[in-house]
């Protein structure tokens, strides 16, 4: 009796891993997905002096790409600092930064996460397993994984319309003209020109993903701001340090 449990024991786990073999057979052989143009590099300039932090973007992003209640391909966090005895209200939009080097690339195991020639970072669908090493990997905690689906979700900058000749959903819908989308590679679009007129920062350079959404007037003191929730932050000037409340 032990024997034959041995037997069908050996017989599971030789078994298992003879579909695992056959699965990541299958994702090698998977027909090549497409990749963009390489003649081209979309990138974004937020202008954090235009933006009113209404959630326009917000809104339009959930109606255009279906995302579900409680999640966010894109967001405006708010947030208040305290100077001395004033506070202020500061705006952060925030979604996937399509880096030049992503975080969340190596750490799929399926390669589902993949970067096209054109820089935009996707995930195939139909290659995810719903492990979350690309959540945990991404320094700007601009994926999920989708309830619906089971598989990672982000900002993908609308690529169905952007293929079509179009603005991502966010863009097209800025009240303030607050978002702007263009290709980096081209010196006269209008993101190339807000780069050569204006100083502009990315969120938390130490990560050195080289990030391709640029900001206009990024306090320094937010561009390590990426948690999903909020918070009151003081500023002591005098003395150069800050504090969470």
């Amino acid at each position: 009796m032990e024997e034959s449990r041995r037997k069908f024991f050996k017989g599971i786990v030789v078994a298992a891993g003879t579909t695992a073999l056959a699965s990541t057979a299958k994702v090698s052989a998977a027909t090549e997905r497409p990749r963009g143009d390489a003649d081209h590099r979309w990138g974004m300039v937020v202008d954090l002096r235009k933006c009113i932090g209404c959630q326009a973007c917000t809104v339009a992003c959930h109606m255009e790409n279906d995302v579900p209640i409680g999640k966010f391909r894109t967001i405006v966090s708010n947030y208040e600092i305290k100077i001395g005895n004033k506070t202020r209200s500061v705006v952060l939009p925030r979604l996937c930064n399509h880096c030049e080097d992503p975080a969340c690339i190596p750490v799929c195991p399926v390669k589902a996460t993949y970067q096209r020639d054109d820089g935009i970072v996707v995930v195939d669908n139909s290659r995810c397993v719903g492990c979350a090493y690309c959540v945990q990997a991404c320094p700007y905690d601009a994926r999920f994984i989708n309830p619906e689906t089971n598989t990672a979700d982000k900002c993908t900058f609308c690529v169905h319309r952007v293929e079509a000749g179009l603005l991502p959903a966010c863009v097209e819908t800025c009240v303030g003209g607050a978002r702007m989308f263009g290709d980096l590679k081209d010196p006269q679009s209008q993101v190339s020109k807000l780069i050569e007129k204006f100083p502009t920062e990315g969120l938390r350079p130490e990560m050195k993903t080289r990030p391709q959404v640029y900001y206009i007037g990024l306090d320094k003191h937010f561009n390590s701001k990426v948690e999903g929730t909020p918070s009151l932050w003081k500023r002591e000037e005098a003395l150069g340090e800050e504090k969470e409340s």
